[in-house]
Parts: C-alpha cells; sequence; structure tokens
C-alpha cells in the first residue's frame, strides 16, 4: 500500500494521469526511399501507444502477429497499438500533427523503444547505439537513423508479408537482447510511477469506503506551458512535457 502521508500524494497527483507520457508530435516530411513521407519505424517493448490526431493526414504501417496493415490517420481520429507492434508513421499531406499518449511514462525515455535496423546492428550492442544516437546536425542524424531503421523494416515487412512470421521473432529475440540489462531500471520506474498511481486509487476507494475523504481537500490543479524547443524523436520534432514540472496556475 502506497504511503498515505500528503506528501507522496502531492508528489503523485502532479504526474499525468494514470502514470502516461504526453508528447505533441510532428511527423517527419522527409522522403524515404519508397516515396512517402514519415518517421522511423520501431517497437516498444512494454508501453502500448496511443494517437490522438490533431491535424494533417497520414497513415500509420504497422507489423504483428497478425501481419502488416496501414491504418489511416485525419483529425479527430484515435488509434493506439499494444506493445510488440512495429509502426512507421507516414506523412501524407506535410501537416501530419499527433499528440501521443504513451503508457509507462518514463520508460520509453529509458529505452523501451527498438529501431527496426537491420539483423547486423540488432545484434551488437555497440553498433545499435552508435546508430540511435544523434550526433552532428541533428537534422542529418536523425535523417540517417530514419533511413538505416527503414532498411530493417522493408526486410522485415516483406518476409511478413510474404507468410514469414519466424521473422518477428527473430526481430523481437533481438531486441529483448539488446535491451536485456535494462529491465530492472524499468521495473523501478514503473513501480515509482503507473502502479503507484494505480495503488493510490485503491488507496482512495478503500478510504471513501471507510467514511475518509480527505484525499479531496488536497486537490489541485496543474498546467504545462508548451516547450520552448523541439527536440527530434524517433517519428518527428517532438514537443515533450515533464508532468514534474507543473504548478497550479495562479
Amino acid at each position: 500500500m502506497v504511503s498515505d502521508q500528503g506528501a507522496d500524494r502531492s508528489a503523485g497527483a502532479a504526474g499525468f494521469p494514470g502514470g502516461v507520457g504526453v508528447s505533441g508530435l510532428r511527423v517527419y516530411d522527409w522522403p524515404a526511399a519508397d516515396g512517402v513521407c514519415g518517421g522511423s519505424p520501431h517497437v516498444h517493448l512494454v508501453c502500448a501507444e496511443a494517437y490522438v490526431v490533431v491535424g494533417g493526414s497520414g497513415h500509420v504501417q504497422t507489423l504483428n502477429a497478425q501481419g502488416y496493415a496501414e491504418t489511416s490517420l485525419s483529425a479527430g481520429a484515435v488509434v493506439w497499438f499494444t506493445p510488440g507492434t512495429i509502426h512507421r508513421l507516414v506523412n501524407s499531406d506535410g501537416r501530419l500533427h499527433i499528440l501521443v499518449i504513451m503508457q509507462n511514462n518514463g520508460l520509453p525515455e529509458a529505452g523501451d523503444a527498438v529501431f527496426t535496423f537491420p539483423p547486423a546492428t540488432l545484434a551488437d550492442a555497440g553498433a545499435y547505439e552508435r546508430a540511435a544516437a544523434l550526433h552532428g546536425d541533428p537534422d542529418e542524424a536523425a535523417l540517417a537513423r530514419r533511413d538505416l531503421a527503414l532498411e530493417g523494416f522493408f526486410e522485415l515487412s516483406a518476409r511478413v508479408r510474404a507468410g514469414e512470421l519466424g521473422a518477428l521473432k527473430d526481430f523481437y529475440g533481438a531486441a529483448r537482447a539488446l535491451k536485456a540489462g535494462s529491465f530492472g531500471a524499468w521495473r523501478e520506474r514503473w513501480e515509482a510511477g503507473p502502479l503507484a498511481a494505480a495503488a493510490r486509487t485503491g488507496e482512495q476507494l478503500e478510504r471513501l469506503a471507510a467514511g475518509d475523504w480527505s484525499h479531496l481537500t488536497e486537490a489541485a490543479v496543474h498546467r504545462l506551458a508548451p516547450p520552448e524547443e523541439r527536440r527530434h524523436g524517433m517519428c518527428g520534432r517532438l514537443d515533450t512535457y515533464d508532468p514534474s514540472a507543473g504548478r497550479p496556475p495562479g
């Protein structure tokens, strides 16, 4: 059970509801080898991802055990997928703008995502880290990273579309091995964030059932201003929000 000390509950209240992560995403409009524009294909090992489309149009290409699919994206659409879904965002009109909601805030930032680099790169941790890093000019580095991820994605997609689902197992196995040293740290982040947020709800339900509504007197409103700078993410330029920076307005 989470501690009932006010400091603990206040710290949890500053996070986004349910321990999720939130960011604004303007999908890259850089043309790729197949003639379309978009981001770097990748997979999340333990985090579900949701898109709320703010503007523009495009689609998301996905690979999982059900095969290959394309899901259209237009203003107002809400699309989400679970861990293990390899995905590539395509920006059809150059204006695709998405609000991204990530399960388990902190885990994607801690390395939960794995690019679809070619097998030789995935098998070498050092080579993977060098390919994933953004050194030098950020546009050039992000573009090179995107194109390398597409190289592996095109091969993987062709095999899956041909019915070779074993290709997915090979990729998942390589991704798991690549991140094997991180699982303990991920668990600590999950326990301190999303799990603690869920436990607080259980605590509040118990208190309400017992006639204690004292947590309602600690209610607060939090606001975050848009970030001053966008950073280069996997799929586009990101407006990243840090809920720990939220303060009651006034």
